[in-house]
């Protein structure tokens, strides 16, 4: 089978960013082998209509969840998607983690939620003008140095009261800290992942080339939209 027969109704879209790439046949998980239908050039090819089906139900998961009026925080700190997932947590006003993953945000979330404190207590004393008031030049200076890190790492779950009920991942691979911290807990995990990533992180698993700046914004932008569709009904 080559590339192009996968090109069918429902998944034009998603052939068109290169979905159907997968990784080279050594470096693929034993899991994603009923997923791979072909080869090109050495990289094998993803059945574009088993990845349809995948995100069709996440989907639906994203909707009911969203109609519950569950957290749902998206997961993707690699240079090719956390653009992507800055941008579709902006979007939808949720948590988001576009960088490095800080451990133990939802393991130690009561230590988590002390640093988130200590931000905004940082940022209120800044913006009211109480720093300046009750601090020198120079203790400013690391009170500020001290804003940039915690902002840096918790700038997109600044709001977060909770743990998350559910996660969106991008390369549960690259993210697997996150993953396992979800796990722990039985929090849901819809995972966009490709062939070098085991398929049981998933509860809800995209399988489809999460290397592509395309393919996963197209995913996280289906699964936005589905989200928005939830929380109006």
């Amino acid at each position: 089978m080559t590339a192009t027969d996968l090109k069918g109704p429902g998944v034009d879209r998603l052939f068109s960013t290169g979905a159907h790439f997968a990784q080279l046949k050594s470096r693929r998980h034993p899991s994603m082998k009923k997923f791979i239908v072909g080869m090109k050039s050495r990289v094998e090819i993803f059945d574009l209509a088993k990845t349809d089906e995948q995100l069709a139900a996440a989907k639906e998961a994203i909707a009911a969840m969203a109609r519950d009026g569950k957290v749902v925080m998206f997961v993707g700190g690699k240079r090719e998607v956390s653009e992507a997932v800055r941008r579709v947590g902006e979007r939808l006003n949720v948590p988001y983690v576009d960088g490095r993953w800080l451990g133990g945000t939802i393991s130690n979330f009561v230590e988590i939620k002390k640093r988130i404190e200590r931000l905004a207590d940082l940022l209120g004393k800044r913006e009211s003008g109480e720093l300046a008031k009750l601090h020198t030049k120079l203790e400013r200076v690391f009170i500020d140095r001290e804003i940039a890190r915690l902002d840096e790492r918790l700038h997109g779950i600044a709001e977060l009261q909770k743990r998350p009920d559910a996660m969106v991942v991008v390369d549960t691979r690259q993210e697997a800290y996150a993953v396992k911290e979800a796990r722990a807990v039985g929090i849901p995990v819809i995972g966009i992942m490709s062939s070098d990533c085991d398929v049981a992180d998933a509860t809800f698993p995209i399988v489809t080339n999460d290397a592509s700046r395309a393919t996963v914004g197209l995913v996280l932008d289906e699964l936005a939209s589905a989200y928005e569709a939830g929380k109006k009904a």
